[in-house]
């Protein structure tokens, strides 16, 4: 039996518990106790270690916050890499997990000492801990439960091929999604390709430049004043170059002129020389710009008709899209769009062609997940088929159907239904017909038995014998010790016969002091044990039901277990 295990669970202020301590065995640990006494905090507890929901309703009356603590025995590589991954550390081969809840909501979690989010819990619980209920049991009537529990047992080969035929069933939903939309939109989409064309066309026959409008205002302005530019420029240019010899260049000139004769006797007016003379230089230079700029006064690029009227072409474009840039825009994305929408028949046939491949890529797949769901229904019916033998169920015939359909779904086209024919001559019905509630709870036992007795060390399992009784309880009890034998197994019951194969049987006691109402827990043994069990078959501890106990608890213990 592999060494991971959980060794000890701790709850504090959780329902009825107040604080207490479950050392659980290696092996079988039958927890019981009277109804209400909180043996379902336990299964509580470890749902919250496993990243359940926090519900603050669960703290005990009077106190502000639960917490629940689990320590592990690890002896797995992937459980650890799981807990470095959070950041958590294992100490001498043991791992803490805790998880809190307080009075407002507020949820804290730790793996190895390391806070996590809640959620983080899950994937590392999933390795260590199977919990099964009577929930569990309800849900094994639904098809969707059924489909689940074959598609486990299938493992890995069936996942593989599921997750590549998603890949094609979504591939051929999209594509007929968008097919869809091109023929039901036909007549929108060709009304738009045309408004489109007549835009770019318009467009097209405007050829708006960027920066357009605005050159064409600042030509239109400087034309519209022309007369005063012209008179600004003569004057300015009289200034520089004026024929009565006070003017610009002739100070300049003469300054330069002074200047370089008094450089000669003293070198620090070296500076102010080189000054003058690129005076000298720029007014020379402004006095031929202003020349050329005149020029153009006389003769202007484009006359002012022509400028007024592009203005004219231009402003209901600028008006539409707000500039010439935005226009522009719109037909670079427009004509992308033009494209599309004249692609419309190469499309729906391309489209068409993708879906048939899809579908067939899709088709052909979900034949193999038959075929494979079918395989492993064989070898599940087997495997289970032993397992309810040993839960005192030898005539019982299961039987997993799979039936493909027409309809693709995410799982395939296949319906699986679990029958049961509970008794010889009896035909196979569906197990939620056939199976009597104690029936039931055995075949969902030997399910997950078979299912999962490999894939997790601990199993917990919450008064999955209920409706059961008897020689039937006694087959229950007898599996469980089995299982036991290589998994750690952790049993709430109410019957002293499946009790009674535990390695260490914990009882839960409930006290009150007319107010409040509090549960202990306490590890039963000898003579304890056989008043507990006492207690559970006959309600009193009598000469009889003692007798009976002892007796019971002998037996247990006496018949060899069967192993798988």
């Amino acid at each position: 039996m592999s060494r991971t295990r959980l060794e000890e669970l701790a709850i504090r202020s959780l329902g009825v518990i107040d604080d207490a301590v479950l050392e659980l065995a290696p092996g079988f640990t039958a927890i019981t106790g009277e109804t209400g006494a909180g043996k379902t905090m336990v299964v509580q507890a470890l749902s919250l270690l496993r990243g359940a929901r926090a519900d603050a309703g669960l703290i005990r009356a009077g106190d502000d916050r639960a917490a629940v603590q689990g320590v592990w025995m690890l002896d797995d590589a992937t459980d650890r890499e799981l807990v470095d991954d959070a950041g958590g550390v294992v100490e001498d081969g043991e791992l803490l997990v805790a998880r809190s809840v307080s009075r407002e909501g507020r949820s804290r979690a730790q793996i190895g000492g390391a806070n996590v989010p809640a959620a983080s819990l899950q994937s590392l619980a999933d390795s260590l801990v199977a919990v099964h209920g009577q929930s569990d049991q309800q849900r094994l009537r639904g098809a969707q439960a059924q489909l689940s529990a074959l598609d486990r047992a299938a493992g890995e080969a069936l996942e593989t091929l599921l997750v590549d035929y998603r890949g094609h069933l979504h591939a051929w939903r999209d594509a007929e999604r968008e097919l869809t939309t091109i023929t039901t939109e036909r007549d929108a989409r060709r009304r738009e390709a045309d408004e489109l064309r007549t835009e770019l066309e318009a467009l097209e026959a405007i050829d708006p430049q960027p920066g357009e409008d605005a050159e064409l205002d600042a030509l239109a302005h400087r034309l519209e004043h022309v007369e005063s530019l012209r008179a600004i420029v003569a004057e300015a240019h009289t200034a520089i170059t004026g024929e009565d010899g006070i003017d610009a260049t002739t100070l300049v000139g003469t300054a330069r002129r002074l200047v370089e004769r008094g450089e000669r006797d003293d070198a620090a007016l070296a500076t102010a020389l080189s000054l003058l003379a690129d005076a000298e230089a720029a007014v020379q230079e402004a006095a031929a710009e202003l020349t050329r700029y005149a020029d153009t006064l006389e003769a202007p690029e484009r006359p002012i008709d022509e400028i007024q009227e592009r203005r004219a072409v231009l402003a209901p474009v600028v008006r539409r899209y707000d500039s010439i840039e935005a226009a522009l825009e719109h037909g670079r994305l427009g004509a992308l769009r033009l494209v599309e929408l004249d692609a419309d028949d190469e499309r729906t046939l391309e489209l068409e062609q993708r879906i048939a491949a899809e579908r067939d890529a899709a088709d052909a797949l979900a034949t193999r997940i038959t075929e494979v769901r079918t395989a492993s229904a064989a070898d599940l019916e087997e495997r289970v088929q032993h397992e309810l033998r040993a839960l005192a169920m030898p005539d019982a015939r299961l039987r997993i159907a799979v039936t493909p359909g027409d309809e693709h779904h995410e799982h395939g086209r296949d319906d699986v239904a679990i029958l049961l024919a509970p008794h010889p001559g009896a035909e196979p019905r569906p197990v939620a017909k056939a199976a009597s509630g104690g029936e039931l709870s055995r075949v969902m036992l030997a399910l997950e038995v078979a299912l999962a007795a490999d894939d997790v060390p601990t199993f917990v399992f919450d008064e999955v014998d209920a409706g059961v009784g008897g020689a039937s309880a006694i087959e229950i009890g007898r599996r469980l010790a089995a299982l036991a034998q290589h998994a750690q197994v952790i049993v709430v019951t109410h019957l002293a016969q499946v009790a009674a194969f535990a390695d260490r049987h914990i009882t839960v006691v409930k006290a009150t002091d007319g107010s409040v109402t509090a549960s202990s827990v306490q590890t039963v043994r000898d003579d304890a044990r056989v008043e507990e069990l006492a207690r559970m078959l006959a309600g009193t501890a009598s000469d009889t039901a003692l007798a009976h106990a002892a007796e019971l608890l002998a037996d247990a213990h006496a018949t060899p277990q069967p192993r798988r």
